[in-house]
């Protein structure tokens, strides 16, 4: 038998001897099987599960249940907020934007809050809102100006600014040149309706030169020696407040005082030299309130609800009824009552006061919540910058911005006695809103010299947003894209 035969019946033979599965036999209905059996005859028969639409589930056809990651809802919202808030740019567009803002704001409320009193003057309803829009063109423009100059120019400027300022203060003392506005010897007359008042950039020139002073002697490390850290910074301090008190200006005083605590704190004073310079400057305001019967009257009318039957706390009390009468949401822009003439100073001091009976709880939020974001944005600059002068400048222009306006609000809230200092951006006064500009400026300026805020800088502008973020494709034979 040739070999490919034989090997044709062993193949056979292999084939017959393997069992085959038999087929399974039909169950009766109603005759339970076992487990093993009725898998055993599931998996003979080739019966399959019934398959189920993709996508159904227990919800129905088409349902399905959502993926919540960890940490969704309010810790996720938590999340996104605070990488938004470590952007290098954050500082930057929070500083721009919410005093761009309070100004706007500021503007409206000026010529809401004083067209009643340009009208009893026999001057048109725009007359100070004339002047307040013409101070916030000059103050934008010197904005820009602080904005776009570099750290190293700002620190040149510090010596010439306190000269001039310095000279102005002391030529306001001088009889038939300085003025007296509500028995305060500290303007000087420009000519026309323009009036000048020096002792606002006293606090910039302050800011400036303390800077760069406490800055220059870090790099030589005498800022450990308490001597270095007082002179000559305290008696220049000193000097500039025995100008302003001169002129009988308490309430510019006290933000003075409180840029130069800012700054030896900044300077990392120890405790006992500032409760020792503190107690000092508490002693000297005692005697200068105790000595005053103009300023005891305005301690006195702290948290007053109703004005004396003499007159007394007249201006707290129909703050308090301006804030009172406002509600929620207020009675609408232009419908304040107490301006009529009950409020004294509506457009300056007391400004809060009309924006709180007019735009109601939520105006007065609103307000509160630029100047704190203004505020927080300040102390990110000053915490994130490695150069000594930015950090004390930075801290020194948020300290007097926060300062002027926790003192401000107070008054009108009759928490604090009334210091006649207006509300920073917002008040009327060409004199406080120009250097006050300046100084936002500043705080500009140092954002933009952050290492991180220049390489973002950098990449939105247009050549090099086109270069880095256009998509790099071969180009086809055809010539498409």
């Amino acid at each position: 038998m040739p070999a490919d035969e034989r090997f044709a019946v062993r193949r056979d033979r292999a084939r017959a001897s393997v069992p085959r599965p038999l087929a399974a036999a039909p169950v009766p209905s109603g005759v339970p099987l076992p487990d093993g059996l009725a898998l055993r005859g599931r998996l003979a028969t080739g019966a399959r599960r019934p398959e189920t639409p993709r996508g159904s589930g227990r919800g129905g056809p088409g349902s399905r249940t959502p993926r919540t990651g960890r940490g969704g809802g309010p810790r996720r919202s938590y999340e996104r907020a605070r990488r938004a808030w470590d952007r290098p740019l954050t500082a930057y567009y929070v500083i721009l934007g919410s005093s761009l803002l309070i100004t706007v704001l500021g503007l409206v409320m000026v010529y809401s809050a004083s067209m009643i009193k340009a009208l009893d003057i026999s001057k048109p309803s725009t007359y100070f809102f004339g002047k307040q829009f013409l101070a916030a063109v000059i103050g934008g423009a010197l904005m820009l100006l602080a904005a776009r100059m570099p750290v190293k120019l700002h620190r040149a400027l510090a010596y010439p600014i306190l000269m001039v300022t310095v000279f102005l203060m002391v030529l306001v003392q001088v009889p038939g040149i300085g003025m007296s506005v509500n028995g305060n010897q500290n303007w000087l007359y420009l000519g026309g309706p323009f009036q000048l008042q020096p002792s606002e950039f006293g606090k910039l020139a302050l800011i400036l030169w303390g800077a760069d002073l406490l800055a220059r002697k870090q790099d030589k490390r005498l800022l450990t020696q308490w001597k270095h850290m007082l002179v000559p910074l305290v008696p220049v301090a000193f000097m500039l407040l025995g100008l302003i008190m001169l002129g009988g200006d308490m309430g510019t005083a006290i933000i003075l005082t409180a840029i130069l605590f800012g700054l030896l704190w900044l300077a990392g004073a120890p405790t006992r030299l500032f409760a020792g310079v503190l107690g000092a400057a508490a002693a000297i305001a005692f005697l200068l309130i105790r000595t005053s019967p103009n300023r005891m009257s305005r301690l006195a009318c702290m948290g007053v609800s109703e004005p004396d039957p003499e007159g007394g706390c007249w201006q707290a009390a129909h703050g308090i009824y301006a804030l009172a009468s406002g509600g929620w949401f207020g009675s609408g822009l232009g419908a304040s009552v107490e301006k009529w003439g009950q409020l004294p100073e509506p457009h300056t001091d007391f400004i809060f006061a009309i924006t709180g009976e007019e735009l109601g709880l939520a105006g007065t939020l609103s307000v509160l919540a630029l100047f704190a974001a203004l505020g927080y944005a300040g102390i990110r600059v000053a915490g994130r910058t490695e150069d000594p002068f930015v950090r004390f400048a930075a801290g020194g222009v948020t300290t007097w911005i926060t300062a002027q306006a926790v003192i401000n609000i107070g008054a009108v809230l009759g928490l604090l006695p009334i210091a006649g200092v207006p509300l920073p951006l917002f008040s009327y006064g060409g004199s406080a809103l120009l250097p006050t500009m300046f100084a936002v400026g500043l705080m500009i300026a140092f954002a933009r010299e952050d290492p991180a805020a220049k390489a973002a800088l950098a990449m939105r502008k247009p050549g090099v947003r086109w270069k880095t973020m256009r998509r790099r494709v071969k180009k086809r034979p055809s010539g498409e894209r």
